[in-house]
């Protein structure tokens, strides 16, 4: 592990740790927590629906589900190639043919930035072990809500149970840094008046990596003044905390507020 890789090898990686595996060229990183006994927690929109939107645009990233077809489904796992919400599988449906990454928590601003890609690292410290395993499970049998490319996904969940920390807010990303990091990037395109002040190629590149860096560092986990600590009892149990409702929470209201129901 370091600047240039979070990669480790299968005997490195214990119980508690935030993993990760990227998909699809490197566009973006499936997020998990390694429960032991070669087992992974994670959370996922599955079935091509990655990203949520229920447009054309999800067809152009891969479901995180594991990639196994039903024809020849994972002998420990069965067939979740259309696995929606928090689930349990093998190491290797979980990193679906990919590297294994973990995850590092407590780090200096410095290593922070000095980490160029998000979604790898956090300033934030993490909990006791037995806490995040606390956390894992107990999402692992009541759900996190649904999955939000910007505000819940796989790597918010992870977050989550290592940190126990929650964003209370409605106008900024969730924990993720992968979302962060892609924000920021857009952000340091066409938001900063500062491009202003130079018409020179490489004066242009250093005012826009200047706010990328900035914005990544102050939409961090560990620096936010949004979050508070949740226990994860309470989070389940309190819709209002701020969880993006599942499919099937939505259809049930709608369904209730029908006519026929009224």
């Amino acid at each position: 592990m370091g600047v240039l890789s979070n990669m480790i090898d299968r005997e490195q990686v214990k119980p508690g740790d935030h993993i990760y595996s990227w998909r699809q060229t490197y566009i973006y990183a499936h997020h998990g927590i390694y429960v032991g006994d070669g087992m992974v927690i994670h959370f996922t929109r599955g079935a091509g629906q990655e990203i949520g939107t229920g447009t054309v645009l999800d067809k152009f990233i891969f479901s995180s589900s594991p990639a196994q077809s039903s024809d020849a489904p994972c002998r420990r796992c069965g067939d979740q190639s259309r696995s929606d919400g928090v689930i349990s599988s093998c190491l290797d449906c979980f990193l679906s043919g990919g590297n294994l990454y973990i995850f590092e928590y407590g780090v200096s601003p410095a290593f922070f930035l000095a980490k160029a890609r998000g979604g790898t690292c956090t300033l934030a410290p993490s909990d006791p072990t037995e806490d995040v395993l606390r956390r894992a499970s107990f999402l692992l049998e009541n759900g996190f809500g649904g999955y939000n490319l910007f505000k819940n996904n796989c790597e918010d969940f992870a977050i989550y149970c290592k940190t126990g920390l929650l964003v209370f807010t409605s106008l900024s990303v969730g924990r993720s840094g992968q979302a962060a990091s892609y924000l920021a990037a857009a952000s340091s395109i066409v938001s900063t008046p500062l491009r202003f002040m130079t018409t020179s190629f490489s004066g242009l590149a250093m005012v826009g990596f200047g706010m990328y860096c900035v914005s990544r560092l102050v939409s961090d986990i560990g620096v936010r003044r949004d979050v508070s600590k949740v226990p994860v009892e309470k989070l389940v149990a309190s819709p209002d905390l701020g969880l993006p409702k599942n499919t099937a929470e939505m259809d049930s209201e709608k369904l209730i507020a029908s006519p026929e129901h009224g």
